[in-house]
């Protein structure tokens, strides 16, 4: 294994361990907590991955993320040990609680050569000079937001009213990581709307919890097996053991690596820009989050009637048949714990998923060769891959094993996006709005400016096309006053 994905896979045990039990506790608070923070991370992680790469190979095909430190002379230094120090440096920095477990896996590769110790040293001096780049990031906590009682506005889980809020600063108070624009969404459907009407009639039948699906009037569509599979599939919600959707989209990153035989230069090429998309999908999905408030399925389904909610602003005695005040969704699965599942402590639009997915995925096509703005299927992976949420092991939160699911992909990385995308519905957690638009036949339109996935594929082509393909270029802008 070549020295990027050696501690590619060292940052991924890092993530599922900062979600996992650790001795001494019961369910200690992750250090790079949520999907923004656990992004932010691997970024960082993977920019001085590369910088160290680059810095000592050298060359018009690896251009340098950050200008400081200078690099050293040609041929004096080793890469793989500037990696290391690098990753272990960053590592160690971010996730002090797993020191130990950093220090085993840097052992096992330091071994004493020509230039180990100039790499060493190369490799600490990037490592200090990214997270010095990056110490101005604000964290994800919420002190001083104040919930909006409006209708269609989020608020907590009716379900589990004291999850805390996740991030609400954290979009608008980061400066990004290589895109070169604060990329922004069309508001989604209004209340009232046909599309809207669509959107909650497909999640209340599609979303709804297991034990409530024979309350459904018969004229809404039903969760199939496949949906409920894909829901699963995808979801990788932060529980015990799993971590976070950007560890996922890594670990189809090294398969789709490894498939095509990179070089060690492609390897620290690709992760780069696959982090550094997800860094940038992290900051701007959640920037959108927040200015677009958007309630989740569980409080709009609950409260579609104008009578239902804390402002209700229309008392009434006949309720209007969409609205179902005691609906609950399927929710994001709480894997490997008995704790319920969950809708997720941040508005709904756009989705994250979809925003990470489209970002990393989307990359991997335009590293390997798929035309800027072509949507259509491709043929660079097409599995099998295997989800942890779904490998034989993985637990749901009644202690059953989820049976372990070989999926395909016969469309390629796009079918990846898509599903993504349409999974959360099949949760119940989010509106098909969320994750991009749709044509009057159900097929997707991202062409449209709604949603994740359009999010995300901008995401992805603006920080391709300002690299010229090679590498992230660090971007200079900065957050809004």
């Amino acid at each position: 294994m070549d020295h990027i994905l050696y501690w590619n896979e060292v940052a991924l045990e890092a993530n599922r361990r900062d979600f996992s039990n650790v001795p001494g506790t019961d369910k200690p608070s992750p250090e790079q907590g949520g999907p923004t923070l656990s992004s932010r991370a691997l970024a960082i992680v993977h920019l001085a991955m590369y910088d160290a790469h680059a810095g000592v190979v050298g060359g018009a095909s690896l251009p340098r993320y950050l200008s400081a430190p200078g690099s050293p002379p040609p041929g004096t230094a080793d890469p793989a040990a500037a990696v290391a120090t690098a990753a272990h440096a960053c590592l160690a920095a971010l996730y002090p609680r797993q020191k130990p477990f950093f220090d085993t896996k840097l052992s096992a590769v330091s071994v004493p050569g020509v230039g180990v110790p100039e790499g060493q040293a190369f490799g600490m001096a990037v490592a200090q000079a990214i997270l010095l780049d990056r110490s101005g990031d604000p964290g994800a906590g919420a002190a001083g937001y104040v919930y909006s009682n409006a209708p269609g506005r989020h608020r907590p889980d009716p379900a589990n009213p004291t999850q805390p809020l996740h991030a609400p600063f954290y979009g608008k108070n980061s400066k990004l990581f290589a895109a070169t624009a604060l990329f922004g969404l069309d508001a989604p459907p209004a209340i009232g709307s046909q599309a809207y009407k669509d959107a909650l009639d497909q999640v209340r039948g599609k979303g709804i919890a297991p034990e409530l699906m024979g309350t459904l009037p018969a004229t809404y569509s039903k969760r199939t097996v496949d949906e409920a599979v894909i829901g699963l599939y995808w979801a990788y919600d932060g529980p015990r053991e799993l971590g976070t959707p950007p560890r996922l989209y890594n670990q189809i990153v090294r398969e789709v690596a490894m498939s095509k035989g990179n070089t060690v230069d492609q390897n620290a090429r690709l992760f780069a820009l696959v982090n550094a998309a997800l860094g940038d999908a992290g900051i701007l999905a959640w920037r959108e989050k927040y200015i677009h408030d958007v309630w989740r399925p569980v409080l709009g389904v609950r409260e579609h009637d104008p009578s239902m909610g804390p402002v209700a602003p229309t008392p009434r005695d006949n309720i209007n048949n969409d609205c179902d005040p005691e609906w609950l969704p399927f929710g994001a699965p709480a894997s490997n714990s008995r704790d319920r599942n969950f809708t997720p402590p941040f508005p709904a639009y756009p989705s994250g998923h979809a925003t990470f997915g489209a970002a990393a995925l989307h990359m991997v096509r335009l590293f390997y060769g798929v035309p800027k703005g072509d949507c259509r299927k491709d043929d660079v992976y097409k599995g099998p891959f295997v989800s942890e949420e779904m490998n034989g092991v993985t637990q749901d939160n009644q202690g059953n094993v989820r049976p372990r699911h070989l999926r395909k992909f016969d469309d390629g990385l796009w079918q990846m996006i898509e599903e993504n995308g349409f999974s959360r519905v099949y949760l119940g957690v989010h509106w098909f709005f969320d994750a991009f638009a749709l044509k009057p036949n159900g097929k997707t339109d991202v062409k449209q400016n709604i949603g994740g996935v359009p999010l995300g594929l901008k995401i992805a082509e603006d920080i391709f096309m300002a690299g010229n393909g090679k590498a992230p270029k660090k971007s200079t802008v900065l957050p809004q006053p």
